[in-house]
């Protein structure tokens, strides 16, 4: 089972890891911000001598060239099947360092220090690693648990209070799909005012939803789908804003996402309607809202009929009856999906 490691002393921590088996050599790939802003902060004998390989920031660079970029890093370096990777950064560094790490030499040891908070809920943690290909996000990839993942949220103080946004929408989702108390729990933590070490608590018990989700369905053939709440819509907001030249966070889109998905699933599921003016509340409060009218419907329903999760090109969403009790693969409608965005956009002020 993958070791998960939450505790704001990163450094002892990765000495801790790093000491546990006797590898020749230690590599940390870093991005060119944490690089500068966060390798100087975790300094200690497990990366004293290590290679540090540093890649391009941003999610375009989040591709073959930069992935062979790093390949051959390690084996101009002295990689073999006994070294370690250590990947430092964000979502696009624990993907593509996984991916790197597990195909090099057919699979060496690999451990994630996420830096942003969607990445220590989302990316660093599940297996899931890839990049992205063809125009296509994370089109290629494989499935890879990291050996250890160290959580923290000391690196947290200097993000834009927008990055720590994006990643507590991702949390809130772990929340409904565990149980009404932490559904309220998340609900009543002010994330514009954060505390960063009550906020390790609410990623701990997050990230352990995701873990037992993750432990039963490795490979995504049934359950772990129910991750996908509030994604289906989410990823078609994203597209549409992407085509248009304005890019939105990825953890906004999710969060917009779960209030339309949650009308669907007052709708087919007959959620309780408390539960979903909570949320829209909470998400309208604290991300505002994604404006769209309905003359945007026929190209958010290509963007979800043309989705990945999408089978035989129906619309396919994970849907709650109440928080802790969700059904996955729910076939919708275009009128129903056209009903819960235009109950979308009441509940959103638009």
């Amino acid at each position: 089972m993958q070791q998960l490691i939450f505790t704001n002393d990163v450094a002892t921590a990765l000495s801790t890891v790093a000491r546990g088996k006797h590898y020749n050599r230690i590599f940390v790939l870093v991005d060119e911000n944490t690089s500068r802003e966060v390798l100087p902060h975790v300094q200690c004998d497990a990366i004293a001598g290590a290679h540090v390989i540093t890649i391009p920031a941003g999610d375009t660079h989040k591709n073959i060239d930069t992935l062979t970029q790093v390949w051959t890093e390690l084996d101009n370096n002295g990689g073999t099947r006994h070294s370690l990777l250590i990947n430092l950064g964000g979502g696009v560094v624990t993907d593509l360092g996984g991916m790197a790490a597990a195909t090099f030499k057919r699979g060496i040891d690999f451990v994630n220090c996420p830096t942003t908070l969607l990445s220590a809920v989302d990316a660093a943690v599940g297996g899931k690693t890839g990049i992205n290909f063809n125009g296509l996000k994370n089109e290629l990839g494989v499935f890879r648990e990291a050996d250890a993942v160290i959580i923290s949220t000391c690196f947290f103080a200097t993000l834009p209070v927008s990055e720590l946004k994006s990643g507590y929408a991702e949390m809130l989702k772990h929340g409904m799909l565990d149980s009404e108390d932490e559904f309220a729990r998340l609900l009543g933590y002010d994330i514009q005012q954060a505390s960063l070490d009550q906020l390790l608590s609410l990623l701990e018990t997050s990230v352990k939803v995701k873990q037992r989700i993750v432990e039963q369905d490795p490979h995504e053939k049934g359950l772990r789908r129910a991750l996908n709440l509030g994604h289906t819509v989410g990823h078609a907001f994203e597209s549409m804003a992407m085509h248009r030249g304005k890019p939105i966070p990825h953890g906004y889109a999710v969060a917009w996402g779960m209030v339309a998905e949650t009308v669907l699933s007052h709708m087919k599921m007959k959620m309780a309607s408390a539960s979903l003016q909570r949320l829209a509340q909470f998400v309208r409060d604290n991300y505002g809202a994604f404006y769209i009218t309905c003359d945007d419907y026929p190209e958010l329903l290509n963007y979800m009929h043309h989705d990945k999760k999408s089978v035989q090109g129906e619309i396919n969403c994970s849907l709650l009856r109440s928080c802790g009790d969700i059904e996955t693969g729910v076939t919708v409608t275009d009128d129903d999906m056209k009903a819960a965005l235009d109950i979308y956009r009441d509940l959103m002020g638009i």
